[in-house]
């Protein structure tokens, strides 16, 4: 059961699932991420593996910068076991990365368990992830 406020993930998940989840927007709060650590799924983002000195990523934005951030989340993607479970926070942020990720996957072989969209989630990445069935049906925005 989920604590108030918190939402409950755990719909289709276990201890033992190597569940891969993207959470978009402020999904990433710490009472999510806690649920998250509790199946032992890594928590990445660009910010956590700029903090640990991976990559020069710079303050100012430009196409360099998404270049170096793509570079960042590829090293680190194709570095991790294939069968370990993650939550990544603040990637995809465009729709380009969200592609570019989707190609990394399916070059493994692997797919997402789900994405998770909150507030402020890019509405391009909400209706992108609704449309290929990975969000809750209430997340995904009517279609006219």
């Amino acid at each position: 059961m989920a604590e108030a406020g918190i939402p409950n993930h755990s719909v289709g998940f276990s201890p033992t699932a190597q569940a891969k989840v993207v959470l978009l927007g402020s999904s990433g709060e710490e009472g999510s991420l806690s649920f998250f650590r509790s199946l032992n799924l890594e928590h990445v983002s660009p910010a956590l593996l700029k903090g640990r000195g991976i990559s020069p990523l710079s303050a100012s934005p430009g196409w360099k910068d998404e270049v170096a951030l793509l570079a960042l989340m590829r090293r680190w993607f194709f570095a991790r076991k294939p069968d370990a479970g993650f939550v990544l926070t603040d990637f995809p942020a465009t729709l380009l990365q969200a592609k570019v990720f989707d190609e990394w996957l399916e070059t493994r072989g692997e797919a997402l368990s789900a994405v998770l969209a909150g507030p402020g989630a890019p509405e391009a990445l909400v209706e992108y992830y609704g449309t290929l069935g990975l969000l809750p049906e209430a997340a995904v925005p009517a279609q006219s």
